[in-house]
């Protein structure tokens, strides 16, 4: 189970609260503020579970986290990777089903449980913040539906080099990273084996498309890692 430790961070330096306080008022984010809950999580604890309800609205302060998906079969399928600053698992402000993936920690990970219910209520008095709130929810999915249609009609080679320009970019922002992910945690981001994967990272390695030693990766050419990701 996370560890809670208050205060892990302050609130008053925390993106969320400026956000939320655009909208409300310094006495409704008070409520707000009152019952978050700050924690942190180890490298592979859950933040969420698939199949089950939360009541918290997850704020991620620190680290970077996977969305996972369970199949039927038992096979489990990243769908996206989030870094820190931002919010996670809001489709239960909108649908109170169950969880339809779960959110894991793959780093040392610092975060703020919000409650639901009480962020429900000050959207229901206030459309500006329920059409940001609705937007953000509708943004992750964009992210996870895209990622799959680029990764669906793709060999291996394309898949690999759409992955290194999406952690690149978007993960670790940067052209020289240290993966937090494993090779088994990249197979199952391109959907491919982790045989598939090591064959070929080691052939861009060769090929001085990137250089790898261990676990950091510098994209060396960026041009022909793009040409790789646009027609493979």
């Amino acid at each position: 189970m996370p560890q809670n430790i208050s205060p892990i961070f302050n609130c008053n330096e925390c993106p969320f609260q400026w956000f939320v306080s655009s909208y409300v008022s310094k006495e409704e984010f008070e409520r707000l503020h009152k019952t978050s809950i700050q924690v942190k999580y180890a490298k592979g604890e859950h933040i969420v579970k698939q199949g089950t309800i939360s009541q918290h609205l997850v704020f991620l302060s620190k680290g970077r986290v996977k969305f996972n998906y369970e199949t039927e079969n038992g096979n489990n399928v990243i769908l996206a990777i989030a870094s820190s600053p931002g919010l996670l698992g809001g489709i239960n402000l909108v649908n109170v089903d169950k969880f339809m993936f779960s959110i894991v920690a793959i780093e040392e990970t610092e975060a703020c449980l919000i409650s639901t219910d009480i962020l429900k209520e000050l959207m229901n008095s206030n459309n500006q913040l329920t059409y940001k709130m609705v937007e953000f929810v509708s943004t992750i999915f964009k992210d996870s539906i895209f990622n799959f249609i680029n990764l669906a009609h793709k060999q291996v080679n394309g898949r690999i080099a759409d992955i290194l320009l999406y952690l690149s970019r978007s993960v670790y922002k940067s052209m020289s990273f240290t993966l937090t992910l494993t090779r088994k945690e990249l197979s199952e981001f391109a959907n491919c084996s982790p045989e598939n994967v090591i064959h070929t990272l080691s052939r861009f390695n060769k090929e001085g498309i990137i250089k790898l030693n261990n676990k950091s990766v510098e994209i060396v050419d960026l041009k022909k890692l793009e040409n790789i990701s646009k027609f493979g």
